[in-house]
This record gives C-alpha cells, sequence and structure tokens, in this order.
C-alpha cells in the first residue's frame, strides 16, 4: 500500500497537479484517504523524499520540491575572462541571470589523491596545491568544484590565495608559461561520499555526477585536475558538439 500511496503522490507531482511548492495532503489525511496505518503513510512519504520529489519541512508538512537547475557547460572552461574586473565567470553569469550567486574557497598544500596524481603523471611524493570551491546559488550550496595543479608550478601565484581570481586559473597559469589548449573531459554518476553529503547539504538517495577536466599544454604536459561535483537534482550538464568534414575542419 505505500507504494501505491507513493505512486498516486509521484503522478499528480508529475503531472502538475501538485506544483513544485504545493503542500502535500497531511498524515492524517493520507490515512483517511486510504485506510492505512500511520507507518504506511511514513513510509510512501520516504520513498518521494529518497526520490527527491518532495521535502520535510515540519512542522509544516511536505511540500514538492521546487527545481531551478544550474546549467553546467564544460565548454565554456575555455571563454575569455574576465566578464567584469570584480567578478569570475561564475559569479558574472549567475548575477546576469537575477539568481544571487557566492562561493566559498579554501586553498592547501596536499599529497593529491591517487586518481588526480595519476592524471597529473606526478611521481611519488610530490604535492599539489588545491583549490576548493562551494558554489552556492539563492543560498543553496550547488556544487563543488575542486582544483589540483602542482605545486611547482603555482607556488607563490594568484591561485595560492583563497579568493576568487578575476581571470581566472587558467589565465593564471597562461601567465607562468602553462597555457591550456586542450583538455579532457571525464563524466561518472555515482552516489556522494560522506563528505560530499555534508559540503552540499544533499539529501537522501542523491546521486551526483563528477565532472573530472584535465587540462593539457601544447606539449602535452597536464597542469590541472578540476573535479566538479553536481548533485543530480540541480544540474543539467550541456554539451556543444561541431560536426567536422572529412578533411576534419569544423
Amino acid at each position: 500500500m505505500y507504494q501505491q500511496i507513493a505512486d498516486a503522490l509521484r503522478a499528480q507531482i508529475t503531472d502538475g497537479t501538485l506544483p513544485p511548492g504545493a503542500k502535500l495532503p497531511t498524515e492524517a489525511e493520507l490515512r483517511g484517504e486510504h485506510g492505512v496505518s500511520r507507518e504506511t503513510v511514513r513510509k510512501a512519504l520516504a520513498l518521494l523524499l529518497n526520490e527527491g520529489l518532495i521535502v520535510s519541512a515540519r512542522p509544516q508538512g511536505h511540500f514538492v520540491r521546487r527545481r531551478e537547475p544550474m546549467v553546467f557547460r564544460p565548454q565554456a572552461e575555455f571563454r575569455k575572462r574576465p566578464y567584469t574586473p570584480e567578478m569570475d565567470a561564475f559569479m558574472t553569469e549567475f548575477s546576469e541571470e537575477g539568481r544571487e550567486p557566492r562561493q566559498e574557497i579554501e586553498v592547501a598544500i596536499v599529497e593529491p589523491p591517487e586518481d588526480v596524481a595519476t592524471r597529473l603523471r606526478l611521481r611519488s611524493g610530490e604535492l599539489v596545491a588545491v583549490r576548493k570551491r562551494i558554489r552556492y546559488l539563492d543560498g543553496e550550496p550547488f556544487n563543488i568544484n575542486d582544483s589540483y595543479f602542482p605545486l611547482d608550478l603555482v607556488r607563490d601565484s594568484e591561485i595560492m590565495r583563497p579568493e576568487s581570481i578575476a581571470k581566472g586559473a587558467n589565465e593564471t597559469l597562461a601567465d607562468l608559461g602553462y597555457r591550456q589548449v586542450r583538455a579532457l573531459d571525464e563524466l561518472h554518476v555515482r552516489m556522494p561520499t560522506p563528505d560530499q553529503v555534508h559540503r552540499l547539504d544533499l539529501g537522501p538517495g542523491t546521486p551526483v555526477a563528477y565532472h573530472i577536466a584535465t587540462g593539457f599544454t601544447s606539449d602535452g604536459r597536464p597542469v590541472r585536475v578540476a573535479v566538479s561535483v553536481l548533485p543530480g537534482d540541480r544540474h543539467v550538464v550541456s554539451y556543444e558538439r561541431i560536426r567536422e568534414d572529412e578533411n576534419g575542419d569544423a
């Protein structure tokens, strides 16, 4: 019965009968409508909570989750910067959309995770500088963006400061003599780690996409690995592709 109750509520959410922000019937109302116990109703609501369709706002009740996803465009990384001298790309783009962006930045010198060390082709014991960022829209943590750089390349540069870089880390690397001319993008979808659940304030059952971008210089040296963690209920990943002709030209 709890699955049937969840199916009925899910259908109403999907067809718009219960629009974003709408309050669901109370537990007492659902018990009376379906002739079931409180435990059965709570199991039905738990299903919808785990699917990310509703949120609990006690003592008011349960509400249909509002969704206003961020469009994540990996191809925008190499666009010319800065858009304005005061704001980085993330801050500028979403301010122009009428939303309220902000980000928390932490910089540290660490031993890299094994997969990052492999992508950067580091020797055992080599350290990296990591810029850890949590990006917020309208007060909600939307994604994580952690960028790793070989420490010997960026020591004493702007990259080491825990603040926004108006011209962007890519241009800072270029000024240091390590301009990235291509990037390898990888997408993985999985459940988040406990640390990511905490940093992003994720609800139960929310999968995340990992976008891992490795940037290379013209001589093929990897100089940056950026790991973005994108909650599945807050993002649309958008790529643009151009068909090449037989000669390999766009």
